[in-house]
Formats: structure tokens, C-alpha cells, sequence
């Protein structure tokens, strides 16, 4: 008599029953609310003006995947980075200098398809560099090092005429026309947005699930026990920042196209620090967490400042950013989770429940 295992990889069902109806076992994995998320974001410009689409939608989007960058260090790996700015600075400034720009300053001339991944590699060596000098560090420290990194290369370029054109930097850099799409118009300019902060974002989910993400949690929560078992923790470590080197190098080449130009004011510590209050506020414990600090993040930039004025637009962010840190320091992910919680109590505790339970 054969004994079959069904627990073993060679009889695991391929699909599954719901319904009635067989449907693949990584389709019933997902979560029916990212279903939900994927076909609004998905239907969002058939309903939306192009203002709202390309300022508001693909900014978000592209500020809340550079936020992952660093929520992949502070929420994985317990290393609060203010250099994420920096790191699209540089792809910015490396695509702007290896392909075209109308600044007349530099400018090789290599096709997109060339740039673009030269670009990003760049940008990632250029964190694990970083990560290099600051992975021996811890907390306040890190902090401070990160912030004279991003400080220093603010400096660097816009008195660096010759190789980064100065204070003006360089304008007029465009992303290709590919299959006859204008990829700048709104619409495809977001669609390419959304499809890149989906890729991180399930990349993201992916990789903190695999041995390399769960040691990096385990790195965060107790560095002496990983390295008393034998890992080397600032290898670790410095993987990840270039890991997150890859998703900012990537943001940074897509800001660059989304503004038609980069310059040192894109790469100013207040840049920086408008990072991580994105990650902050959304919740850096979640890869969902930056994208919803972007959202509100743009929201007011784009909105706040018709009530208050472009001169508190800068208060009015701090004021939100103590007020929901105050309330759930895992920022708007705590709120909803709170919420979550709280309903789920009710739904147990209703008053039948509890009189049929007592008279149990």
C-alpha cells in the first residue's frame, strides 16, 4: 500500500476550491482588499483630470516608492536613512549625464536603454557605499551620518559647475518615446508609475518573507545573537542598503522625468527630511505605510497651501506629522489597524452574544 503525503511538494494541490469553482493557489493567497486597491488605482485616470493624474496620482506614487526605500532599512533592518533623497539624486544627475539634457553642460548622448539601468546601478553602489560607513553605527549616529552624506553631496553639486552644471543643474531631461507613447503625457507617465511601485511594493512583501529578509529582522532585533551565530551582520546590512539603493536609483531616474530636471534643490536636506516624514507618518513598520504618507503628503503640498499659505504650508505638515505620531507612532498603518482591532471586538462582544454566553 502506498502512503501518500499530502503535505509534501510533490502532491500539493495546484489549486484550490472556492465556490464551487477551482481557482490557483497564489490567486487565493491574495488579499481580496489589494484586489479592491489594484482595479481603483488601475481605473483611477478614466475618472480623474490629468492635474490630478499626473500631479497628484503619479507624485504619489513616486514619493511613496521612495519611501519604501527607506522603510526596507528602518522597518526591516532597523537603520533610519536620510540619504534616500540622495540616492535618487545621483541616478538623477547620472541619467542626466550619461544620456541627454538641454542644459548644454555634459550630456554623452547614450540611448535610454543604456542610462537608465547605468543610471540605477550607479545609485545602488552609491548606497552601498553609504551603508558601508554607516552600518557600524546605530540610532543617532546613523542619523547624523546619513544627514552630512546627504548634506555634503548638496553642496558638492551645486558648486560643481563643470561636471553638474551648479545651482541651475540640468533641465530638459526627458524620457524616451517608446512604441510611439509619449511616456511624459499624464496618463502613460502614471501607468509607468503605478507599474514600478507595484513591482517594488510585491518585491518588497516578497523579500521579507525569504531567509535574506527574515536574518535582516532578525539583524534588527538582536545584532550580538546574529553574529555570535555566525552571520556577518554588517554584510547583511549593507545588501540592504543596496537593495533600497535599487528602488531610490529607480524613483530618482522617474523624478527626474517627471520634473524634466534635476537640480541641487531636489537633493536639499529638506527634500531628505520630507522622506521620512512620508514613511513616518504612513507607518515604516509596512510597505503600504509610505504610500499612504505620500498621498497625504501631496495632498496637502497641493492643497494646504490655498488655506494657509505657501509661507506655513512647512508648519502645517509639522502640525499634521506631531498630531499622528502622537495619536499611533506607527502613523496612519497603527490608526487603520486600530481600527481593525476595535471593530472585530465589537463584532464579538455584541449584546445577543453575550446574554446567550451568560446564560450558557
Amino acid at each position: 500500500m502506498s502512503v501518500i503525503d499530502p503535505t509534501s511538494p510533490a502532491h500539493r494541490p495546484d489549486t484550490l476550491r472556492a465556490g464551487g469553482a477551482a481557482m490557483p493557489v497564489w490567486l487565493a493567497r491574495i488579499d481580496g482588499r489589494w484586489l479592491v486597491a489594484a482595479v481603483l488605482l488601475i481605473l483611477y485616470p478614466l475618472v480623474a483630470t490629468p492635474f490630478f493624474i499626473f500631479q497628484i496620482g503619479a507624485y504619489a506614487l513616486l514619493l511613496g516608492t521612495l519611501g519604501l526605500s527607506l522603510m526596507v532599512l528602518a522597518g526591516y533592518g532597523g537603520m533610519v536613512s536620510l540619504a534616500q533623497m540622495t540616492i535618487a539624486g545621483v541616478a538623477g544627475y547620472a541619467l542626466s549625464i550619461l544620456g541627454t539634457n538641454a542644459s548644454g553642460v555634459m550630456g554623452f548622448g547614450w540611448p535610454w536603454w543604456l542610462s537608465v539601468p547605468a543610471a540605477i546601478l550607479i545609485a545602488a553602489t552609491a548606497s552601498a557605499l553609504i551603508g558601508m560607513l554607516a552600518v557600524r553605527t546605530a540610532g543617532i549616529y546613523m542619523i547624523m551620518i546619513t544627514l552630512a552624506v546627504a548634506t555634503a553631496f548638496f553642496y558638492f553639486v551645486r558648486q560643481n559647475y563643470g561636471i553638474f552644471n551648479g545651482f541651475n543643474g540640468f533641465h530638459g531631461v526627458l524620457p524616451p518615446k517608446v512604441l510611439g507613447v509619449d511616456w511624459r503625457s499624464p496618463v502613460p507617465f502614471y501607468y509607468l508609475s503605478l507599474a514600478l511601485a507595484v513591482l517594488f511594493f510585491a518585491a518588497t512583501t516578497y523579500a521579507a518573507r525569504s531567509t535574506f529578509g527574515l536574518t535582516l529582522q532578525a539583524v534588527r532585533d538582536n545584532p550580538r545573537r546574529m553574529q555570535a551565530l555566525g552571520y556577518h551582520v554588517a554584510a547583511h546590512r549593507v545588501f540592504a542598503f543596496f537593495l533600497a539603493g535599487l528602488i531610490a536609483g529607480t524613483t530618482g531616474v522617474m523624478l527626474t522625468w517627471f520634473n524634466a530636471q534635476i537640480s541641487p534643490g531636489t537633493v536639499g536636506v529638506n527634500a531628505a527630511i520630507d522622506v521620512l516624514v512620508v514613511a513616518v507618518v504612513g507607518g515604516i513598520r509596512r510597505p503600504i505605510g509610505p504610500f499612504l504618507g505620500a498621498i497625504l503628503f501631496v495632498l496637502l503640498e497641493n492643497f494646504a497651501t490655498d488655506l494657509v499659505g505657501s509661507d506655513r504650508f512647512n508648519t502645517l505638515i509639522g502640525l499634521v506629522f506631531l498630531v499622528i505620531v502622537f495619536v499611533s507612532p506607527d502613523g496612519i498603518v497603527g490608526i487603520g489597524e486600530r481600527i481593525a482591532t476595535k471593530t472585530r471586538q465589537t463584532a464579538l462582544w455584541t449584546p445577543g452574544r453575550g446574554a446567550s454566553a451568560k446564560n450558557k
